[in-house]
C-alpha cells in the first residue's frame, strides 16, 4: 500500500515537519543536537529501503561512527564538514554523498543556521 506524509514545516524557519511523522531524538544521550525523522521507513511497510531527515542544531554533529549499510545523503539546508574516513570536505545546500559499507563518517553543522539532511539507507538497520 502507497503512503503519503505530506510536508507541514516551514523552509523559510528550517522547521521541517511532516504529517504522522514524529520526531526522534538522538538515542545517544551525549549528542542531543540533533533530531531523526524517519519519513519512509518500516511502520509504512517499505520493503527495501529507509527514508530520514535529520536536523542538526548549528554547532552539532551526527555520530562519529560505521557500520554495514551504506548511505545517501542530499544536504537540503545549512552548512556542513562531513568526515569520510580520515578525509574532511565542505557540503552545502543540494550537494549529494554517497557513503559506503563501513566507512568512517561523522556530519558536523557549520554555521549559524541549521543543518538538515535527507539519509537514505537499506533496510537492513533501524539506525
Amino acid at each position: 500500500m502507497s503512503v503519503i506524509h505530506k510536508f507541514e514545516g516551514n523552509k523559510q524557519e528550517s522547521l521541517y515537519k511532516w504529517e504522522g511523522v514524529v520526531p526522534e531524538p538522538s538515542p545517544d544521550p551525549s549528542i542531543a543536537d540533533y533530531v531523526k525523522h524517519v519519513l519512509i521507513g518500516p511502520s509504512d511497510d517499505a520493503p527495501n529501503f529507509i527514508i530520514r531527515y535529520f536536523q542538526i542544531a548549528p554547532g552539532g554533529h551526527s555520530p562519529l561512527h560505521q557500520h554495514p549499510h551504506e548511505h545517501g545523503v542530499i544536504i537540503l539546508h545549512g552548512q556542513a564538514k562531513v568526515q569520510l574516513d580520515d578525509k574532511f570536505h565542505k557540503l552545502s545546500a543540494m550537494d549529494a554523498v554517497f557513503i559506503p559499507s563501513n566507512e568512517l563518517h561523522q556530519l558536523i553543522a557549520l554555521g549559524d543556521e541549521p543543518l538538515g539532511f535527507i539519509c537514505v539507507i537499506t533496510k537492513r538497520t533501524k539506525k
